[in-house]
């Protein structure tokens, strides 16, 4: 058993040399080498063997990785052997389009639930199951044994929510509420601000940083 943690910053580099590895195997290309994926990746060559030095030896000198075997063993890393279920708080234009797009896409995760406050939503289908009421929360995730959930509530219920999903067992979260929350030990806490994001773009594109590319 591995005796340290690893970076979170690797943790979150591993899904992008999997989207990168998947494309590559539909397309049928049998083997790659770092200098190849760090090319596609804008990645440092060096850096992507670090990563993956982390978890075993993958690779052949003056071959390369075997594209078809690297994307197995990332995705057994990232724990994608079996779909895994997912419950959505909050039935908006947002919860909607993110339970629509995971339905379609049908690759890793599953909705398993929706929940919304709003009686004019309960029994209407979502991610292509019905709504329930956020106080059957608890039950319905014990019941279904779901372990993540996305969290697409206004700022000042984001707390109250998480909470509920917290005592219900769940223990990955990622909301897209535009507020800092607190979690306890052992909940993995993702936060999403698309406005963040976009302020962000914002000083390289019109503030003080737009002379710097």
């Amino acid at each position: 058993m591995r005796k340290y943690k690893i970076s979170e910053i690797v943790v979150k580099r591993l899904p992008l040399y999997l989207r990168c590895l998947t494309y590559l195997d539909k397309m049928g290309v049998p083997t790659i080498s770092s200098h190849e994926l760090g090319h596609k990746l804008g990645i440092k060559p060096s850096q992507i063997r670090k990563d993956l030095a982390y978890f075993g030896e993958f690779g052949k000198q003056g071959i390369g990785y075997d594209v078809s075997y690297l994307r197995g063993e990332i995705r057994h890393i990232l724990g994608l052997t079996e779909h895994i279920k997912v419950a959505v708080v909050g039935a908006g234009k947002l919860g909607q389009a993110l339970s629509d797009y995971i339905l379609l896409k049908r690759e890793d995760f599953d909705i398993a639930a929706v929940f919304d406050r709003d009686p004019a939503k309960i029994g209407m289908e979502v991610g292509g199951v019905k709504v329930s009421p956020i106080e059957n929360l608890k039950e319905i995730i014990q019941e279904k044994e779901i372990q993540m959930a996305i969290v697409t509530v206004p700022a000042n219920a984001a707390q109250k929510v998480v909470n509920l999903l917290v005592d219900a067992g769940v223990r990955g979260i990622l909301s897209f509420a535009p507020i800092a929350v607190t979690v306890p030990e052992g909940v993995r806490f993702y936060n999403v601000d698309f406005t963040m994001e976009l302020q962000s773009l914002a000083y390289y594109l019109t503030g003080q940083g737009k002379n710097e590319y």
